[in-house]
């Protein structure tokens, strides 16, 4: 059994494969996420963050290299195995939150359990203890378009939750939250982390959000350029190592 809930191993992605037009994005990337690590990507726009953590996370199929994800190599899987190991073992929080407007809030947030067919009483169960947790019982029966994008944040966080992933994927998660709604989403993923023991794995292009973290990668031309880990220091003085590292 390896030591580590993630793993990739010389992951290579290459845009039009074989073609004149072929684009390199990631270069042979070696990169290890233990469990109940808190662990925050950065990197200038285009880099390749957003494209590190979709092939790390079954969203995109990297073109050479390996990745493990509790000991399971994802290309060894069929298109099904796939999608049962991501409604089994992963939860996504993205920018746009990604929440169907034709769909309620209940229904976007019992989607992966839905895919999981997954009974429709245990289902309405584990919707309802966490909308309840997360403050959002009354908005169950609403559209996403008649709330607040902190709301829409909070059903987003629910429908990650409701499988009870052991990990995390956030795409800038906070990138459409005023700066009271991005405190309580850090505020709520590092309870996760902390008390829960969900592996976490974030890009953002904010040193505030990323000091959540207890371990910063920076990725420069699709490669690990550099990495700063918290090790006991102030989340003000990790927030400081953090603005010197990407300057």
């Amino acid at each position: 059994m390896s030591e580590y809930i993630l793993e990739a191993r010389n992951l290579k992605k290459v845009y039009n494969y074989r073609t004149e037009n072929a684009f390199e994005a990631l270069h042979d990337i070696n990169f290890q996420a233990k469990e109940k690590e808190f662990i925050a990507i950065m990197g200038p726009s285009g880099s390749g963050k957003s494209t590190f953590i979709n092939n790390i996370s079954t969203i995109d199929i990297y073109t050479a290299g390996h990745v493990y994800i509790n000991g399971v190599e994802i290309k060894t899987m069929t298109a099904s195995e796939t999608g049962r190991f991501r409604y089994e073992n992963l939860g996504f929080i993205f920018q746009d939150f990604n929440l169907l407007d034709t769909h309620t809030m209940f229904e976007n947030i019992a989607m992966p359990l839905s895919l999981a067919k997954v009974s429709r009483k245990e289902t309405r169960e584990k919707v309802e203890k966490l909308a309840e947790k997360m403050g959002i019982t009354h908005l169950l029966v609403k559209y996403p378009n008649q709330c607040s994008g902190g709301q829409r944040q909070r059903a987003a966080i629910c429908r990650a939750l409701v499988n009870n992933p052991r990990i995390i994927v956030a795409d800038e998660p906070t990138g459409n939250l005023d700066s009271r709604n991005s405190s309580e989403l850090m505020s709520i993923l590092r309870d996760l982390n902390e008390n829960s023991g969900v592996t976490i794995i974030m890009v953002t292009h904010d040193p505030l959000i990323a000091s959540y973290s207890s371990r910063l990668i920076f990725i420069r031309d699709g490669r690990i350029e550099e990495e700063v880990k918290r090790e006991g220091m102030t989340q003000d003085a990790y927030f400081q190592k953090i603005v010197v590292t990407v300057q």
